[in-house]
């Protein structure tokens, strides 16, 4: 069991020196909390050797991990505050949910399987983390019953931006999203500035599955 722990630890020292560096994470904060929250913790037993390495790793359903560089600059972008109120879509396996509810707030995760909200359920009992409120349910147009939020963090890719999630910013507030078909998205950082003004700054690009639903188009409901 020893050498196990140690080849973790030396692939959680490799990810940060050859993964996050080169990405340009370089927030402390961010580096510090992902040498304290395990990402192996997470990870389905099949691929837990694979945790820390540089691709999107299965899971149920059709759906993939972020590669552990794109968490990252995740974190590092959306700049988390201690009393931020925060929504995830796309809960996954819980990595993410863990170290968004390290930062923040309250955390209010949400997945449309419910396979995935008792598998993150789970693991989060490890790091003691009492500020995570799971949900199981279609968040294609957000979660509006605790909005506003100060933070939201999507998951997976939608085809075209849907208002829907940036109505539930606070002002000052900041979404995460990935925008576009693959094999070419556009990571967006989307800051609401005022009642009626939002700023839109493109990250990066990538490639990951869509939001379940996501190629329908949105619907509204008053």
């Amino acid at each position: 069991m020893k050498d196990i722990k140690m080849n973790f630890e030396q692939a959680r020292y490799n990810m940060i020196k050859q993964q996050f560096r080169p990405w340009h994470v370089c927030d402390a904060q961010t580096l510090d909390l992902v040498t304290e929250i395990h990402r192996e913790d997470f990870i389905p037993a099949p691929y837990r050797n694979l945790a820390l390495a540089d691709i999107n790793i299965p899971l149920l359903h059709g759906q993939v991990t972020m590669a552990p560089k794109i968490e990252a600059r995740l974190l590092q972008s959306l700049a988390i505050q201690g009393n931020d109120q925060i929504l995830e879509i796309g809960t996954g396996c819980g990595y993410l949910t863990a170290l968004l509810a390290k930062l923040g707030g309250v955390v209010h995760s949400v997945d449309i399987y419910p396979e995935f909200t008792a598998m993150a359920a789970t693991a989060l009992k490890l790091y003691n983390l009492h500020n995570v409120v799971l949900h199981t349910g279609d968040a294609i147009n957000g979660w509006a019953v605790h909005a506003p939020y100060d933070v939201i963090a999507i998951t997976g890719s939608m085809p075209v931006l849907n208002d829907a999630f940036q109505l539930q910013l606070k002002t000052g507030g900041r979404l995460f999203m990935i925008i576009g078909t693959s094999p070419a998205m556009q990571v967006k950082l989307i800051r609401r500035l005022g009642e009626e003004e939002w700023s839109h700054e493109d990250l990066f690009e990538t490639d990951l599955p869509p939001l379940i639903g996501a190629i329908r188009q949105p619907t509204f409901n008053f």
